[in-house]
């Protein structure tokens, strides 16, 4: 019994990378923000930590984490579905937003999680974004989102298509207020989130490898005329075809993002001349 104890607190400090397959020992993982050494494959993170990793130490400050999913349709086993992505992020639904400083620039932020259901867009996620805009063009505070989406909720039917279209209006209503939109795009980015808010940032930025597309894979192979290519709907692509504007490893991202804020906030002198 014992000697099986201490080896699981040893396995405990080993994880295997997702795409090479090699160990690592996990304090370098974790210190590399959870980036392959060897390969350089950009693991999943929690919403909560990307937040962390990336805003100004102890300025985040969480909005709208009242509001819960509801089963508007009575879809079968969508409650314990809901339940389950609970269990497996830790969190209430989909994304996380809130108010905080980078670089000691406010902004509006909001970060998405895979782990709840694929990060798919339901009414809550779609209402939770709206207000990322809607407090980014009152405060007149920038907004930056990232993405990790598989797309709309199925189990809510329309009222999770319709998400799109709200989400859009609301960024529209950001731009008019002339406040600047920064999307991230994680592993990965699809379908209606793709299609809806994540597309219309002024800057949009993109994890190494990560799948960004509308349709899965499999069916936008099947969609395409001749082999599409072996970097098909991956972050590089996009990049090549105009869709992404830079590639940025995440050590990269705070200090990039840092960099676009200073170019891209009006100073109050600017803003009072509007």
């Amino acid at each position: 019994m014992q000697r099986r104890a201490v080896v699981q607190a040893n396995s405990d400090q080993w994880v295997q990378c997702a795409k090479c397959k090699k160990i690592l020992f996990r304090p370098d993982f974790e210190r590399s923000l959870q980036v392959c050494v060897h390969c350089g494959h950009h693991h999943r993170l929690r919403a909560r930590e990307r937040i962390l990793l990336t805003v100004d130490p102890n300025s985040f400050h969480e909005t709208d984490s009242e509001l819960r999913p509801a089963d508007p349709l009575g879809f079968p086993d969508y409650a314990d579905k809901l339940r389950k992505g609970a269990a497996a992020s830790g969190e209430s639904e989909a994304i996380i937003t809130g108010i905080a400083l980078l670089g000691g620039y406010e902004v509006v932020i909001g970060a998405m999680d895979f782990g709840f259901m694929g990060g798919s867009m339901g009414a809550v996620v779609g209402e939770k974004v709206t207000r990322c805009f809607e407090r980014g063009a009152e405060r007149r505070l920038p907004v930056i989102l990232f993405c990790a989406s598989g797309g709309a909720r199925m189990q809510e039917g329309l009222i999770s298509l319709m998400q799109m279209a709200k989400t859009t209006a609301a960024v529209g209503r950001l731009q008019r207020a002339g406040m600047p939109y920064i999307a991230v795009f994680t592993d990965p980015t699809m379908a209606g989130v793709l299609a809806s808010f994540a597309s219309l940032a002024d800057i949009i930025l993109a994890e190494p490898g990560a799948l960004v597309g509308f349709a899965g894979q499999r069916v936008a192979a099947q969609a395409s005329v001749g082999k599409p290519p072996a970097n098909f709907q991956t972050a590089e692509f996009q990049h090549e075809h105009g869709m992404i504007d830079l590639i940025v490893p995440r050590k990269q991202i705070r200090p990039t993002l840092c960099s676009l804020l200073e170019m891209l906030v009006p100073t109050s002198e600017e803003a009072h001349a509007r």
